[in-house]
């Protein structure tokens, strides 16, 4: 058998001439307005029509490459998109080509959701079945939000950012989704945990959980309450800083950038108060470390499962009826059995 790793992302734009292509890659069937496409269209011109996430992606690769270089195991990486170069038909087409029989996959999103999970898993079942790479077994890693590798560098990075501005309001932020889609997934129950571990960690129990970069109409409900919202409610309760964490994202990229280091940012200043930034987890050496750590598992089920808080590490082989479409089935049940740090 001849295993790989297969960095499984968004994408982004590398120019101006990819932008309305990639975002019709990603609305399509969604059904949001041409004004909001274009809308979301000038966020990306406001960086040359450029993402940095793919630059973050190599990063990160080239990160894991020098730990499985020196501590193993040794087995190729590769990148495939779900929106942009690289595709994951091409992905796929080169492991084949390859001669690659099992790729061990890592999301990078760190929670369960339609969107976050379900939905590339089925953007990897069709990038094989293109490809007639149907033969390529595929294994996910487990969504992380409570795995000591992503809380602890974001417990480290708050903890900074608010003794740095005494007296600060806390935020944590994540990307909004239709109420639809979290309600048929543990999407909010994950971000609330792991909110509550960095805020917990950080020594701030008072805290709150809020959304940004909604793109759905109007007439559809979404998680709330956007960010700007809340820095408006902070600063009228009296709020002179707000420190902002961006718990769902797991690097600076565009949504980050733009949406929260330019428009909250702005709307901080014009309410008179102060504004900081938490960078996200990146390629911090603990969470590098961590996916190392979940491809060990992955491979060997006797390698120990960590996780910190209440829920315990999540399932490695996701049931039939999770994290799916919204239209599909009513809520799951929410897990139980608090633990910290021990196998599932």
């Amino acid at each position: 058998m001849s295993d790989a790793i297969l960095i499984v992302s968004f994408g982004g734009p590398d120019g101006p001439d990819d932008v309305m292509p990639f975002l019709e890659n990603v609305l399509r069937g969604r059904h949001v307005p041409r004004e909001r496409m274009l809308e979301v269209a000038e966020h990306y011109h406001h960086f040359d029509g450029r993402s940095p996430i793919n630059q973050q992606n190599r990063e990160l690769i080239a990160a894991l490459r020098e730990m499985l270089d020196r501590e193993g195991p040794h087995l190729p990486i590769y990148w495939g998109n779900r929106n942009w170069h690289p595709l994951l038909p091409d992905t796929f087409a080169r492991m084949k080509e390859d001669g690659v029989t099992r790729a061990i996959c890592f999301m990078t999103s760190a929670y369960s959701s339609y969107s976050g999970c379900r939905q590339y898993r089925e953007n990897v079942i069709a990038a094989q079945q293109a490809t007639d790479a149907t033969g390529i077994e595929t294994l996910k890693l487990r969504v992380f939000y409570n795995h000591p590798g992503f809380i602890e560098p974001m417990v480290e990075r708050t903890a900074a950012a608010l003794a740095a501005a005494p007296g600060a309001a806390l935020l944590f932020t994540a990307h909004s989704v239709p109420l639809s889609m979290a309600d048929t997934s543990h999407y909010v129950q994950q971000l609330e945990e792991a909110s509550r571990l960095v805020a917990t960690g950080a020594g701030c129990p008072d805290y709150r959980l809020v959304y940004q970069s909604r793109s759905g109409p109007p007439t559809q409900p979404w998680l709330e309450p956007d960010i700007c919202l809340a820095i408006e409610q902070t600063a009228s309760a009296g709020a002179t800083h707000a420190v902002v964490v961006p718990i769902g994202f797991i690097s600076d990229h565009l949504e980050v950038l733009y949406d929260l280091d330019t428009e909250a940012r702005q709307k901080a200043a014009d309410l008179g108060i102060g504004f900081t930034r938490v960078s996200s987890v990146g390629t911090d050496p603990r969470f590098i470390a961590m996916i190392r750590e979940l491809i060990l598992e992955r491979l060997d089920p006797a390698v120990p499962k960590r996780a910190c808080g209440l829920y315990g590490p999540n399932h490695d082989i996701c049931p039939i009826d999770c994290c799916p479409a919204p239209s599909r089935v009513a809520a799951p049940p929410r897990p139980e059995s608090p633990t910290c740090g021990g196998a599932s």
